[in-house]
């Protein structure tokens, strides 16, 4: 054997061992990848359900009023459970005398949520103006604020994680632009603006919107 056969096995053996250890890593880096993407996911779903748990302790620690400006997003999966349980808490504190008022964009598909909160005893209002599609939060006896935040902009996309903030300061100026918005139709007016401007039969909004036909029988 020649010291050139010799180097070129060795050369050759290498450039194996260098591709098997490329291929080796290219598979380590997509199992990596594909656990830092799941625990992002898990993580998200934690500071969500954080959020929730931190309204629903703000609502019930309320003795005078709370005032929200949520996005009133059709609930799935496990958010689910949570508008339930958000509801039930709205039930609870208004059978206390605790004022619940909240604002929605004018999405016909909020209906669902508008009409959920209204049964459990909360006045519901609808806006078109820019502060219910940029803010959304929650107001407790103008004191106390939790702050929710979405992953991205854009006025449908899911709020992902929040923050309490203990501030009278902060809360007035909230409660006042609450106030302010322009637009302002309460749930009733705002139903009979969407059957005037659809088109549309009580029950074709129904089916399509997951709504309760006999509540929008009552409301019309």
């Amino acid at each position: 054997m020649t010291v050139e056969f010799a180097l070129l096995l060795l050369e050759s053996g290498l450039l194996v061992a260098t591709v098997i250890m490329l291929i080796y890593g290219i598979h380590e880096g997509k199992r990596r990848d594909l656990l830092l993407r799941e625990v992002g996911r898990v993580t998200k779903v934690l500071t969500r359900q954080e959020y929730f748990f931190s309204i629903m302790e703000a609502m019930l620690d309320a003795k005078r009023e709370i005032i929200g400006c949520i996005t009133g997003r059709p609930p799935s999966g496990d958010d689910t459970r949570m508008t339930r349980h958000i509801a039930d808490a709205i039930e609870r504190v208004t059978g206390k005398g605790v004022c619940v008022r909240y604002l929605l964009p004018k999405f016909p598909d909020r209906l669902q949520i508008g009409l959920q909160y209204m049964k459990a005893g909360a006045e519901v209002f609808f806006s078109s103006c820019l502060m219910v599609h940029n803010l959304r939060y929650i107001i407790v006896d103008e004191e106390t604020i939790v702050l929710g935040m979405p992953e991205r902009t854009g006025e449908k996309e899911a709020t992902k994680k929040g923050y309490t903030i203990p501030s009278e300061g902060l809360a007035a100026l909230l409660r006042d632009y609450f106030s302010d918005c322009e637009d302002k139709t309460n749930l009733k007016d705002y139903l009979q603006e969407v059957l005037k401007q659809t088109g549309a039969t009580l029950e074709h909004l129904a089916r399509e919107f997951h709504l309760d036909q006999n509540d929008l029988n009552a409301l019309v």
